[in-house]
């Protein structure tokens, strides 16, 4: 049976966490299941209790980070403690004057996350989508990281608001540290989903048969038109190591083969719109003069 380790710094959560592993069976976990601060101090060490032998590594690792927080006051004290290990080696985010509860805390997780694999280890994290194609900055350093790499194995792009709590898009990100493959997939599910009312507010539902679709796809690492695109890790580098599933869609351009008279009879109708528009545009401009003609000044 698997051996589950977990850390929250919530309080509500931990508990949460311990209560799902009783109710799946996995009482023997509990004792993993630690309330702390994940990036400052995480937890799990190699030999347990002993940090100095290094953080452990896990065969698979499951997270939703949260997106955006001030974690302003423990920022420094991350760097200093862990600049040297290589943890977050495409940076932590700098302490902006204003909108401190705007940093991207989820940018570590990433990071930690892909520290905490063991080689041939795997994992899904949920991101803003917005991460898939920032030009600059710590996201563009850790999108060419896994796929200088070789470690993303597909991207899935959720439907919007398929989160009650956030309207904020999001996509979910996965990673094979074993680079077992030469191609990674990109996969547009924002179109499904049926919007329901959660409450006060309203989110998007995935339908068995969807949630099947996206799976199905995914694990046949199968091209889909207007769906998935399966691409070289080259292309994706060509692309500015952009993560989006629509930067590699065929564009598709339609033709239609038309005789003489068609062709002129679709001329005269393009004519006939055009003189209606600039005969309105006239009675409007003429309409206009008018008015400014009769202003007074009182």
């Amino acid at each position: 049976r698997a051996v589950v380790y977990t850390q929250d710094i919530s309080n509500k959560s931990t508990r949460f966490l311990r209560l799902n592993l009783l109710l799946n069976g996995l009482a023997a976990s509990l004792s993993n299941v630690i309330e702390g601060d994940t990036l400052l101090d995480p937890s799990h060490f190699t030999v347990e209790g002993d940090p100095a032998s290094g953080l452990k590594k896990f065969d698979y690792i499951t997270s939703n980070p949260p997106f955006k927080m001030d974690f302003s006051s423990t920022r420094d004290f991350i760097q200093t403690k862990w600049e040297d290990s290589g943890r977050f080696f495409a940076g932590i985010p700098k302490i902006p004057e204003k909108k401190r509860a705007s940093m991207s805390i989820y940018l570590l997780f990433i990071q930690h996350i892909l520290y905490s694999l063991k080689p041939n280890g795997k994992a899904a994290v949920v991101v803003p989508t917005g991460f898939l194609t920032a030009q600059s900055g710590i996201e563009f350093k850790i999108r060419e990281h896994l796929i200088k790499n070789k470690m993303l194995k597909g991207v899935v792009s959720m439907p919007p608001s398929i989160f009650a709590n956030t309207g904020t898009n999001v996509s979910v990100l996965f990673f094979d540290k074993a680079a077992s493959t030469e191609k990674v997939i990109f996969i547009d599910a924002s179109k499904l989903g049926t919007k329901i009312k959660d409450g006060k507010n309203q989110r998007m539902v995935l339908s068995s048969e969807e949630i099947d679709k996206i799976i199905e796809t995914f694990v046949a690492c199968e091209q889909v038109e207007d769906f998935s695109a399966v691409v070289s890790f080259d292309e994706v580098a060509a692309k500015k190591y952009s993560f989006s599933a629509g930067q590699y869609f065929d564009v598709k351009v339609e033709y239609s083969v038309l005789t003489p008279d068609e062709f002129s009879k679709k001329v005269s109708q393009f004519q006939e719109t055009l003189s209606e528009y600039f005969r309105t545009g006239k009675v409007l401009e003429e309409d206009i003069e008018k008015q400014l003609g009769m202003l007074k000044y009182e």
